[in-house]
């Protein structure tokens, strides 16, 4: 039998809900204005008249888009620099996030409060970029021409998802590790038939942290990565919108979309597929994160 709500109780519940319905429809309404403007006609867009509903409805700047090759071109550099920068930078945090976890590492508070350090202070933007032009010169020596890799490599660290894992590591009870040792398991084993099953949650809380900052890395990719070719999405996109916004460029702009509709196509194309990815990893994100966020 359900226990009937008392009047505050009932208050706070209707104040709750209505706040969140808010809240969320102002986050969802950006994205919905970006869907319109890119559908709609040019005047609807150049005057502001939507509001609610696209106007003139038409697809013409979504077609002027997949006629691109560059778009389809810095897609494929996107899907490259997620993927396997995803793969890296989750490879390197879990071997850290191991090492750390273990309480006869030589030195471990040392090494985890050099973790720790690196988060609240940071050398700068300048020794940054100069670090990774070194890299860049090391991996041109060897033979990697390709600028996608020193995206892909050099910035396969993050402290704070390494503090993460090594926290969901550590509440991996010990005896499960000590009865996989004395079955003969050897440390590599240990790792990836013990400790990465028992912390899938965590594991995938995280690469989801590193699949969207793979997806939308700008700064970086715009510094380091010098051929067109090799842009991902949001360099092309941030390119298309300084053309799209030149005075010259616009001057005799004749199609029956505005400039800005092609810019919200992009931008469109360009959530998609984390909107796509987002709910299958979803259900494991409360839990990653109070998993790898709290020791007891």
């Amino acid at each position: 039998m359900k226990r009937k709500l008392e009047i505050s109780e009932l208050i706070f519940k209707i104040i709750s809900y209505t706040l969140l319905t808010v809240f969320a429809l102002c986050c969802l309404y950006p994205f919905l204005y970006a869907v319109f403007a890119s559908i709609s006609g040019r005047r609807a867009v150049e005057y502001g008249e939507i509001v609610l509903f696209p106007k003139d409805v038409q697809f013409a700047a979504f077609r002027e888009m997949f006629n691109d090759n560059m778009f389809w071109n810095s897609y494929s550099n996107t899907l490259f620099l997620t993927f396997f920068g995803t793969i890296w930078a989750l490879g390197v945090s879990i071997l850290g996030a191991y090492a750390l976890s273990k309480k006869r590492l030589l030195f471990r508070k040392f090494f985890n409060f050099y973790l720790v350090f690196t988060m609240w202070f940071s050398a700068g933007i300048v020794p940054q970029y100069l670090n990774y032009l070194a890299t860049k010169s090391v991996f041109n020596g060897i033979g990697i021409m390709d600028d996608k890799w020193l995206v892909v490599i050099a910035m396969g660290m993050a402290a704070m998802n390494i503090i993460l894992l090594r926290n969901a590591f550590e509440g991996v009870p010990g005896e499960i590790e000590e009865a996989s040792i004395v079955d003969g398991a050897t440390e590599f084993q240990v790792l990836t038939k013990v400790f990465i099953p028992m912390s899938k949650s965590t594991i995938a809380t995280v690469a989801l942290f590193f699949g969207i900052s793979r997806w939308n890395g700008y700064f970086w990719a715009r510094q380091m990565i010098s051929n067109p070719n090799e842009h991902p999405l949001q360099v092309f996109i941030r390119l298309k919108l300084e053309q799209y916004t030149d005075s010259e460029f616009t001057a005799g702009w004749n199609m029956p979309y505005a400039t800005d509709s092609v810019i919200y196509a992009l931008i469109v194309c360009s959530i998609i597929p984390i909107l796509v990815i987002y709910p299958f990893i979803q259900k494991y994100f409360a839990k990653g994160t109070n998993a790898g966020g709290v020791k007891e």
